[in-house]
């Protein structure tokens, strides 16, 4: 027989965890910053596709002797670099990605130069707060809708900044780059998230329709332990892609899979720990259930 994982029971102790984490990540936003790419605030990339064999640290050295010692470089396969700095103004970037190139013996045909002016990054960031806003808008409509019960569009919304604000914790606290593709894994986190939090919440939805001899919150808890081995083999089935991504794909990759691997563990722990004990404390205080719960009590005493 299964062991039965008593969740509800452990509520506090999971919402003194998420507490915890939350706070952590916001201290740690607002204390370290979150480091923006160049496609937020602007600056230059530099893609050398072939490097002619050139070390990092040669690469390195014929910045710091241009005085640009901020410069960020990425090695890829096939010992490229990506490069980023802040020059925001195309012709001496263009300018400088030759002196660069031409004393690191690397051919015109074998790099590349993109600059972002600060105002395109500026556009960028309002279009992604602006998808990331629709987006949360989106899934409180379609949960009240889905079940008819805005506490669960509600709580599913809150299991979802909390997987937000913990993966920007992480990269507050890592010193990792925001990238388009980070805001992209991030809408891809809150559908991961999304859909462990609709599975566990149709199964409650489900059993609270028989619900005569048990209290709200252990027809809560006994729905989740149904469908936990679903929700892990799921988290696990998109956890793999991801991690392999991450050691073996290019630094593109790796930016979207770092994103991804965080909100995917977030949110698996969020849909069971943090959106299904909200919406059963939330639900147990309704007159309805605090009447069964009473009766529950005094016939089992």
């Amino acid at each position: 027989m299964r062991r039965r994982i008593d969740f509800m029971g452990l509520r506090k102790v999971f919402f003194g965890i998420s507490i915890a984490l939350v706070l952590i990540s916001i201290g740690a936003i607002a204390v370290r910053g979150l480091t923006f790419g160049i496609e937020f605030k602007g600056g230059t990339v530099i893609d050398i596709s072939k490097s002619q064999g050139v070390t990092i640290e040669e690469v390195r050295k014929t910045f710091d002797q241009r005085d640009i010692t901020d410069a960020g470089i990425q090695t890829s396969e096939g010992g490229a670099y990506i490069i980023r700095i802040t020059e925001t103004d195309p012709q001496k970037a263009t300018k400088l990605a030759s002196d660069v190139a031409s004393e690191l013996g690397i051919n015109t045909a074998d790099y590349q130069v993109m600059t972002i002016g600060p105002n395109w990054g500026k556009n960028i960031t309002n279009r992604a707060l602006l998808a990331l806003s629709l987006s949360m808008l989106a899934i409180l409509v379609y949960i009240s809708l889905r079940f008819a019960e805005w506490k669960m569009a509600v709580a599913a919304i809150i299991a979802l900044a909390h997987d937000i604000i913990i993966t920007l914790g992480i990269y507050a606290l890592t010193g990792r780059e925001l990238t388009p593709n980070t805001l992209a894994a991030l809408l891809a986190i809150m559908g991961y998230s999304l859909y462990d939090t609709i599975v566990v919440f149709h199964r409650i939805r489900e059993n609270s329709q028989y619900l005569v001899k048990q209290t709200f919150f252990d027809m809560a808890t006994d729905s989740i332990n149904q469908v936990l081995t679903r929700s892990i083999n799921t988290s696990l089935m998109a956890l793999i892609p991801m991690v392999s991504m991450y050691f073996l794909g290019g630094e593109t990759l790796k930016d979207f899979a770092f994103a991804l691997v965080i909100g995917l563990i977030s949110g698996a722990y969020s849909s069971v720990a943090v959106a299904a004990p909200i919406y059963a404390t939330w639900k147990s205080s309704e007159p309805k259930y605090k009447a069964l719960s009473k009766k529950y009590a005094a016939q089992s005493s």
